[in-house]
């Protein structure tokens, strides 16, 4: 099975017709694709101006995509050598239990679904490599209120979502899965009670 490298040196070749190129791209979002696979796509598309079902696209356009997909796949890589680095040291220090940011890392690990939008129609509008700087620096400077990607405090917990985790809290101004370990106990109660307020209504 071609490795992530392998497929974008298939995007970049130009002996190889628009077709393939495509499609390697596309492959390449099985191996990074920090919102999931089909909103990894669509944030692609609509940043570069890249019809979804167009098996021909410009190859400048494919490119830029690609160039995007690379330097936030470059900025995770850097994010997960240091995290190996530190749980190393605190395992040399004797700390072996996991924490619970530990427990979500370990499901995200290779950056896929890092920063998952259930829907795949909505999604931060800036770079990738933008949104998962904001979220690493969440993570790195500890729990807060507000979403680390978009800084909305309109978080709502949904129980519904489709794929792991079935449950967690969605922000509601840029569309990512917001990862538990960056929200205080406070905020991930407020959520909870939105998504109780709105099952009331429902009622």
């Amino acid at each position: 099975m071609a490795g992530f490298r392998s497929l974008a040196r298939q995007v970049r070749d130009p002996r190889c017709d628009l077709a393939l190129r495509r499609y390697s791209l596309r492959k390449c979002l099985e191996r990074f694709a920090p919102y999931g696979h089909r909103a990894t796509w669509d944030h692609l598309c609509a940043r570069h101006s890249i019809e979804h079902e167009d098996r021909a696209p410009d190859p400048v356009r494919l490119m830029a995509a690609l160039d995007e997909l690379e330097e936030a796949r470059a900025v995770w890589l850097t994010y997960e050598r240091e995290f190996a680095e530190r749980r190393r040291r605190e395992k040399h220090d004797g700390l072996r239990r996991p924490k619970s940011f530990d427990d979500w890392h370990r499901r995200t690990w290779g950056g896929n679904g890092v920063a998952r939008c259930d829907d795949p129609a909505v999604h931060p509008s800036e770079s990738l490599a933008e949104v998962l700087r904001r979220l690493i620096s969440g993570l790195e400077t500890g729990p807060g209120a507000t979403c680390p990607v978009c800084a909305d405090h309109d978080i709502v917990w949904r129980p519904d979502l489709a794929g792991e985790p079935w449950s967690g809290p969605v922000c509601m101004g840029c569309g990512i899965v917001v990862p538990l370990p960056v929200l205080t106990p406070d905020a991930l109660d407020r959520a909870k009670r939105v998504r109780l307020k709105d099952l009331a209504s429902v009622a």
